[in-house]
């Protein structure tokens, strides 16, 4: 019963299989259209002045094509582009593996956004992983990208709102509008293994693979399995043969006494294609790939066989992680002489095309190839070292470096790496680098490999190496991503003496004879190699090495607080810096303020507020001793919040300074206008307790906000009208006011106009109208130094609004006529009342 069983379920797994291949064939055959393998949408993101975020994209191996929709609140024309000033420029960035970074310098962004001028688009990024593509913003721009146009992988979209070292600045107040950017992104691929390209029009063959070993007495080989089937890598579907590597110990030590050999092991998948079984007519390509798993000495390409040899040249185009074109491509060379061999290749997927050209069309432009037909075998082999060497005759030492996460650290991906061979403790960040460092009595220098790996998620974060020495430092580094780096071949180098410090992704400072600190911002995830090249001869030296992954460079450089955040996907950190008054930048590092304009600067703003000495005399004077305290604390407030925001001297915290100052200025705002009212203390506190709830959920909720001042003012104004209301609504003339409404509009107008040229005739004598005139120019002034306050001009027009709002209050004050403050009419009604008893006569009985 289970044998019957099992053959029913064999002949029904061979009937799928039968209608599968079937069902592939006829796909393959007359192609197919890409489907959707990913979407993201983001329906509104808001970037307020001088704001930024990013988003993470992932891309996989098997995508055809990518689609971004970008909608904007804004639309930057491109004959003005170069005339806007950094501050107004509002940008998106592409970038392969970092986010990227805008602070750069002018002539870079401009080169950036020329290209945009020019292009329209991200132009042509053409797998250029350390540059970022820049666009500015605009209402609705759809671009599409082909794999043959960008590599699969981890990409980050930054958006940003203002540019320039200011955008990292410590500010009270950023003038300018928010923006909003809406982004739907969607990734295609092809919909079987069988098909593969931009436009999934590429077939992909299956060639059987068998394994061969073979041992000789010079170098240790690492073998890497070889897959030659063009198949997708994604989460939905997956068919591939990875690399894998075969680490076999095998040790032979040889006879001299001076000498050590190494035993080589060629342990690799070999790919054998037969003369007849592999064909091309010239002019076709066929395509494969191969997975370069671990760090490897080179990988070679061979053709043998050829049928028609003499007549057609076999060209293999090779391109890293992207699909390679006869325009477009790494590496290429005619493997019908010669091998083509790549040394060091980087880890990750390469991308093979193959196809044969007759030698005597090879340098002309004939648009019509002969249809001969060339079959050939090939034979692809990756090699690298055991035995824990690298280096390209296996002779140098090479250690990985194990992760340990630092204690309560301040980032969420903050650690530090040290050998994992029990030669270094875990408890200390830093090894002892003599005890690692190779040997060779042949070369004059020797090279010592470090590996790590930086974990997914945290390509926010920095690698900080640092080398420091008793004696004079004789030893340089090597950075390579992905690859094992030498002289040749390199990411990032920096010495005693120089460095490679063209890119804005690293940085070289405070080195002297005998220390060396460099980083590397925004590290790609993904194993990263360190090269140390140091004389062969060990001196009798102490030298620390010390590797972190830190969240922001030199800690800001004292100038500023590191902050951590998330990126729209929410699958990357990333770190930032936010500065203090005088320094912006990335890191601090730049000024922006000499130390004697921050002397000017703190100066100015701190004694304007000495304006509020003016209101609270004058309530000080009328015994207005509410509004007195309101002026003087409101005063106060404000010079200790803005001493704290140039960094002189902080008595509370700043969230508490901030929203004690911008409460109590309103407050005085409203207070002058409720002052204004002559109400009695009754409703002036019932007031004023309806106000203080208001103000305070303002100044609680977005104290910085512009329209802030619209709202003090319409409130201070609501304020007014309902004090006047009450006020009039006790006066005498409403006491004769009828209850009954007459529609007769001829026995009525006598009394409105009446009315109207009483309430005249009471703010006429209520009011002093120059003091009133003055108080709304200085009002009118507050409000023009509050709208052209900008980052760098904002210590001189803040500290006009500090002026003019106080000195507006004050003339508002002086406005009002002290009699009419004091007097009520209701006593002189009461005293009419009984002086008017004596003079009438006794009735007569």
């Amino acid at each position: 019963m289970a044998a019957a069983r099992r053959a029913k379920v064999a002949a029904a797994l061979g009937v799928v299989v039968w209608w599968w291949w079937w069902w592939a064939v006829a796909v393959v055959g007359c192609g197919a259209q890409p489907v959707v393998v990913g979407s993201y949408g983001q329906p509104r993101l808001w970037l307020k002045p001088y704001d930024w975020s990013y988003l993470r994209v992932e891309l996989p191996p098997s995508f055809s094509s990518v689609t971004m929709d970008f909608a904007t609140d804004r639309d930057i024309q491109r004959e003005h582009l170069k005339d806007l000033p950094r501050r107004d420029l509002a940008i998106i960035c592409l970038m392969n593996s970092n986010p990227p970074i805008p602070d750069i310098s002018d002539s870079f962004l401009d080169t950036l956004l020329s290209n945009f001028l020019v292009v329209g688009s991200f132009g042509s990024t053409n797998n250029q992983s350390d540059l970022a593509q820049c666009i500015p913003f605009q209402k609705n721009t759809t671009i599409v990208l082909r794999n043959d146009q960008i590599s699969p992988g981890i990409w980050y979209i930054g958006y940003f709102n203002g540019l320039g070292p200011a955008r990292t600045q410590s500010k009270m107040i950023s003038r300018g509008r928010a923006r909003s950017v809406s982004t739907s992104i969607t990734v295609e691929g092809c919909p079987t293994s069988a098909l593969w390209g931009p436009y999934c029009n590429q077939t992909i063959e299956m060639i059987s693979c068998s394994q061969s070993s073979g041992y000789n007495n010079s170098r240790n080989l690492m073998g890497l399995n070889i897959d030659k089937r063009k198949t997708l890598n994604t989460r939905e579907h997956t068919r591939r043969i990875n690399f894998l590597s075969q680490w076999n110990h095998l040790e032979e030590k040889g006879v001299g006494s001076n000498s050590t050999t190494y035993s080589r092991m060629d342990n690799s998948i070999t790919c054998a294609i037969s003369n007849g079984s592999l064909c091309l007519r010239q002019g076709d390509m066929k395509f494969y790939f191969l997975d370069v798993v671990d760090l490897a000495l080179q990988f070679e390409i061979t053709a043998t066989n050829f049928g028609l040899a003499q007549r057609s040249s076999l060209i293999c185009y090779l391109r890293y992680n992207a699909f390679p074109r006869r325009d477009l491509h790494d590496y290429s060379g005619d493997i019908s002489s010669a091998p083509l061999v790549l040394k060091l290749p980087n880890i990750g997927r390469w991308y093979i095309a193959i196809e044969t050209v007759n030698i005597t069309q090879m340098n002309s432009t004939a648009s019509t190839p002969l249809l001969d037909t060339t079959c050939f075998s090939l034979e692809w082999q990756v090699t690298g070292c055991l035995n824990g060497k690298a280096g390209t005759n296996c002779s140098w030492e090479a250690y990985v470096l194990q992760r340990v996460p630092k204690r309560s650290p301040s980032v969420p991906f903050e650690s530090y790496y040290v050998p994992s061979d029990g030669k270094a403790s875990l408890e200390y960040s830093h090894f002892s680098l003599e005890q690692f460092l190779s040997n060779s009595s042949f070369e004059p220098f020797a090279w010592t490999y470090f590996f790590l790996d930086i974990p997914e998620g945290s390509a926010g974060a920095l690698i900080h190496v640092q080398i420091k020495s008793d004696k004079e430092l004789n030893y340089e580094l090597y950075s390579r991503y992905g690859g094992l780096p030498s002289n040749e071949s390199w990411d990032y180098y920096a010495s005693r003496t120089s460095s490679s410090n063209g890119s804005v992704y690293f940085s070289l400072q405070n080195s002297t004879n005998s220390d060396m600190d460099l980083s590397i911002f925004y590290a790609k995830e993904g194993t990263w190699c360190f090269g140390v090249k140091h004389p062969s001869d060990k001196s009798n030296s102490q030298t620390y090495m010390s590797i972190s992954l830190q969240g922001c460079h030199k800690n800001c450089n004292q100038k500023g607080a590191c902050h951590s955040s998330i990126d729209e996907s929410g699958l990357t950190f990333y770190s930032f810096c936010t500065c203090d008054r005088d320094h912006g930048g990335f890191d601090c590092n730049d000024e922006l303020v000499s130390p004697n304009g921050h002397i000017w600067q703190s100066v100015f703003l701190i004694a304007s507020n000495g304006a509020a000495i003016l209101p609270a005399f004058w309530a000080l004077r009328q015994k207005a001793f509410a509004e007195w305290i309101l002026y003087t604390s409101s005063g106060i407030s404000s010079a200790l919040y803005h001493s704290c925001d140039v960094g002189t001297w902080c008595i509370l915290s700043f969230r508490v300074l901030q929203f004690l100052d911008f409460w109590l200025s309103f407050m005085a705002v409203v207070g002058t206008f409720i002052y204004m009212a002559t109400i009695d203390e009754t409703s002036k506190r019932a007031m004023h307790t309806a106000v203080f709830i208001l103000t305070a959920l303002l100044a609680a909720t977005g104290a910085t906000r512009s329209a802030n001042i619209g709202i003090v003012i319409a409130i201070g104004s609501l304020g007014l009208l309902i004090g006047w209301l009450l006020e009039f609504s006790t006066a005498r003339r409403f006491v004769c006011w009828p209850w009954r409404i007459n529609l007769n509009v001829p026995q009525s107008w006598p009394n409105l106009r009446s009315l109207f040229w009483n309430s005249l005739d009471l703010l006429n004598k209520r009011f002093r109208w120059f003091y009133l005139l003055l108080g709304f120019i200085t009002l009118a002034f507050a409000g023009t130094s509050w709208k052209l306050e900008s980052n760098r001009s904002y210590w001189v027009w803040h500290s006009l609004w500090h002026i003019t709002i106080y000195t507006s209050s004050f003339f508002f004050l002086c406005s009002m006529r002290i009699n009419t403050v004091n007097h009520s009419p209701e006593p002189s009604y009461e005293l009419t009342r009984q002086n008017s008893l004596p003079r009438s006569e006794p009735r007569e009985t």
